[in-house]
């Protein structure tokens, strides 16, 4: 497991640029909301301290409908990066192959076409004790991971 000896949340703030002046979107799924709220909790926390200029937060129903919020941040030319945030637990079916396979293929192809970042912050667990260590649990929280990623990307 990537993150069984790495706590997401620690980092040295010093090597983090600041937000000064930066735009940043921030696209939350509410499927698996408390998951996917304190992921976004945790990013929001992260952005502020580092002094973002702006940080307009998106709700979307599910995991799928990222991409699409996504594509319509970047075309809007207005943001320094735009963090997606979503959580798909594995079930019984193949859903969560073609859920996973989607948001991947789709923001990855949001980032290799456009001018802004995309940052990935979406949980591909087993199990919902997986996404509560990772979204403020043992692990930490994925979504400063994430604000932390878009902070270094925004100056690319």
């Amino acid at each position: 497991m990537a993150t069984a000896h790495h706590h997401l949340s620690t980092y040295d703030s010093s090597k983090v640029p600041s937000g000064e002046g930066k735009r940043f979107a921030v696209i939350t799924a509410d499927w698996n909301e408390e998951i996917t709220h304190a992921l976004r909790d945790g990013c929001l926390s992260t952005l502020t301290e580092h002094k973002a200029e702006t940080i307009d937060q998106i709700a979307v129903p599910g995991a799928v409908e990222l991409t699409y919020a996504a594509s319509k941040c970047v075309k809007a030319e207005k943001y320094d990066a735009v963090i997606v945030i979503g959580c798909v637990i594995r079930g019984e079916t193949a859903h969560f192959d073609f859920v996973c396979q989607s948001i991947t293929q789709g923001i990855t192809e949001l980032n290799l076409k456009g001018t802004t970042p995309v940052i990935f912050c979406v949980l591909t667990d087993n199990h919902i004790d997986q996404s509560r260590a990772r979204s403020g649990g043992k692990h930490g929280n994925k979504g400063v991971e994430a604000a932390i990623a878009a902070l270094q990307m925004s100056e690319v």
